[in-house]
């Protein structure tokens, strides 16, 4: 009965290292590229119809 337990205990942690594996290789870079280019594209878009290009200010 224990040896049922343990395998199943074993096949968990290694589902778990695998998920964990997973959202650190794959998740979570793909998130910030999609993160940081919809933040570029706002700041882009904002700039183009409502404020205007950087400038000095003056």
């Amino acid at each position: 009965m224990s040896s049922v337990t343990d395998q199943e205990a074993k096949q968990t942690r290694s589902r778990e290292w695998k998920m964990f594996l997973f959202i650190v290789i794959f998740l979570f870079p793909i998130l910030s590229v999609i993160f940081v280019g919809g933040y570029g594209f706002t700041v882009w878009m904002l700039q183009l119809f409502v404020f205007g290009p950087p400038g000095h200010g003056g």
